[in-house]
């Protein structure tokens, strides 16, 4: 595929990796998503003379200890970003955050089935929340707007508290467009609600991609098997 086109609009894409993950990805047969193949199929549909440039994936390693299939989780994810860089070196960039945990675990009100929220009825409970992907993405896109490394901004994820960013380039930086990709499914899930869309970020931006369909991430999968110069890396069995 064609990177470059004579003043193609440099796009650079900025990814809420727990937010595609656990909006879209999770529990699907696409864990093993070329993040670049994606976007640069995406831009040739917008067909609006747009260049990828690079694509910026904001993540924090997994716990072994919370993850569904322990350490072979925390491998499959570096087996994943190493995929990733092998197959597109400077066009993508891994920014990690960390989680953070109470060790003694934390104390929240509980749920009782027919009955009226009460904070005087607790329980404690191991939370685990990411530190720092939200503050690295926003200074990221900010920055990049700053130094004029972009003519068009691609955020990926359904979460509002990307918002004041992205009102501060609208405003600051009024010539570049900004696009929002929702990691959500188009089909509403068997018992399960579907997420909602953001209409905060929606409202900040130039356009919207309210959903991920199927057929555009089964044609950017990763190949199941990645040389290297040395060991080949080997798409995880249990994704």
């Amino acid at each position: 595929m064609e990177q470059k086109q004579i003043n193609s609009r440099r796009t650079v894409v900025y990814v809420d990796g727990y937010n595609l993950y656990y909006g879209r990805l999770r529990g699907t047969a696409f864990k093993w998503l070329d993040l670049v193949e994606y976007f640069d199929a995406l831009l040739v549909r917008r067909d609006q003379n747009e260049s990828l440039t690079k694509v910026n994936l904001y993540t924090a390693w997994a716990l072994a200890r919370f993850a569904t299939h322990g350490q072979a989780s925390v491998e499959a994810q570096s087996a994943y970003h190493r995929a990733l860089q092998q197959r597109h070196g400077e066009r993508i960039s891994i920014v990690y955050g960390s989680h953070s945990m109470d060790p003694s675990g934390t104390l929240l009100p509980s749920y009782v089935s027919g009955q009226p929220y009460d904070r005087n009825v607790r329980s404690r409970v191991w939370k685990i929340e990411e530190k720092k992907t939200d503050v690295n993405l926003a200074i990221g896109m900010y920055r990049d707007a700053a130094k004029g490394l972009v003519d068009r901004i691609i955020l990926v994820s359904n979460d509002s508290d990307t918002e004041p960013v992205l009102e501060a380039i609208r405003e600051d930086f009024p010539q570049i467009m900004i696009g929002v990709v929702m990691p959500r499914r188009p089909e509403v899930v068997t018992g399960q609600a579907q997420r909602r869309r953001s209409g905060s970020l929606a409202a900040t931006a130039d356009w919207t991609l309210d959903y991920i369909l199927e057929e555009h991430l089964q044609a950017a999968l990763l190949p199941d098997l990645i040389p290297t110069n040395k060991k080949p890396i080997r798409k995880p069995g249990h994704w």
